[in-house]
């Protein structure tokens, strides 16, 4: 498995909005996309971690190099107060 850990600051007064928009995904997940997690900061509420785990790295990049990614990435980009510190690397202790 292949994914991502992203540090992230949402904007003052969008969690909810944020919120929402990952939940309009529900169904219609990229291939290869296997979870997705957000953790909220206990020390900052505006604070949020995302993992997200895809099948392989293939599936993973095929997902960051389209185009409705990229559309999905500009929405939220809107919600952040600035760009997102992105991890990415092969899962090598699943559960």
């Amino acid at each position: 498995m292949y994914g991502t850990v992203a540090r992230m600051r949402v904007k003052a007064g969008m969690m909810d909005a944020m919120r929402e928009m990952s939940e309009s995904y529900g169904t219609n997940q990229p291939p290869g996309f296997v979870s997705q997690y957000v953790y909220q900061m206990d020390k900052d509420a505006n604070e949020v971690y995302v993992v997200v785990m895809f099948e392989s790295r293939e599936a993973y990049m095929a997902n960051a190099d389209s185009p409705e990614q990229n559309e999905r990435y500009m929405q939220m980009r809107e919600m952040l107060d600035g760009d997102p510190e992105w991890h990415d690397g092969e899962i090598i202790f699943p559960a």
